[in-house]
C-alpha cells in the first residue's frame, strides 16, 4: 500500500516538476537558499553537508561555491548502495559519479561525520510534519540514520504536502524549507 502511494507521488511531482523552467527552478533555488542563510544554525555552522543537484532538484550549484569559501562543504558520492562523503574543494576536482554520473568530488573520504552541523537534503516530496520522501534508494535515509546533525529538507512549493506516506526507514527532517 506505501509503496504504491509513494510511486503514485513520485510521479504526479515528476509531473509537476516538468512544468517549470530550468530558470524557474534556479529562482526559486536561490530563494529557499536565501531562507537557509538566514537560520541561525546555518550562521553558526562551520561543516555542511549539501548535495550536488540534478537538474530536477533545488539548485545547489551556486550556494556550494559560495559557502565553501566560507565553510567546508561536504558532498555525497555514492558508492554501491551507499553514500561516502568527500570534501567539496572546487568545479575543477569535481568528476562523473559512477553510478548517476551526478558530479562529486575527487580525493579521499570524509570520515569526521560527528563534525557534521548541518545535513542539506533533497527528497521527491516533504510534509508538514517534516517527513521526507526520496526516490526510493534510501541513499540518504541510510546516511541520516546514523546522523545527530541537524536535517534540514529543501524542496519546491509543489513538493511540500499535507502529508507524504512514509515508512520506518524513512529519515524524518528536523525542518523543511521551500520558496
Amino acid at each position: 500500500m506505501i509503496d504504491e502511494e509513494k510511486k503514485a507521488l513520485r510521479k504526479k511531482v515528476k509531473f509537476l516538476k516538468s512544468q517549470i523552467s530550468f530558470e524557474d527552478k534556479k529562482k526559486k533555488s536561490e530563494i529557499i537558499f536565501s531562507r537557509v542563510e538566514d537560520l541561525d544554525c546555518f550562521k553558526k555552522s562551520k561543516v555542511v553537508m549539501l548535495y550536488w543537484s540534478m537538474d530536477d532538484e533545488v539548485n545547489t550549484h551556486d550556494f556550494v561555491i559560495k559557502w565553501s569559501k566560507k565553510k567546508q562543504i561536504i558532498l555525497p558520492s555514492v558508492n554501491g548502495d551507499r553514500l561516502e562523503l568527500k570534501e567539496f574543494s572546487g568545479l575543477n576536482k569535481l568528476v562523473p559519479g559512477q553510478r548517476y554520473n551526478i558530479p562529486e568530488p575527487k580525493g579521499e573520504l570524509f570520515t569526521q561525520t560527528g563534525k557534521i552541523d548541518i545535513i542539506i537534503v533533497p527528497g521527491v516530496a516533504f510534509d508538514k510534519n517534516n517527513k521526507r520522501m526520496g526516490r526510493g534508494k534510501a541513499y540518504f535515509d541510510k546516511l541520516l540514520s546514523k546522523s545527530n546533525s541537524m536535517k534540514i529538507g529543501v524542496c519546491f512549493d509543489f513538493q511540500f504536502f499535507d502529508k507524504v506516506p512514509t515508512d520506518k526507514f524513512d529519515v524524518k527532517m528536523d525542518m523543511v524549507i521551500h520558496d
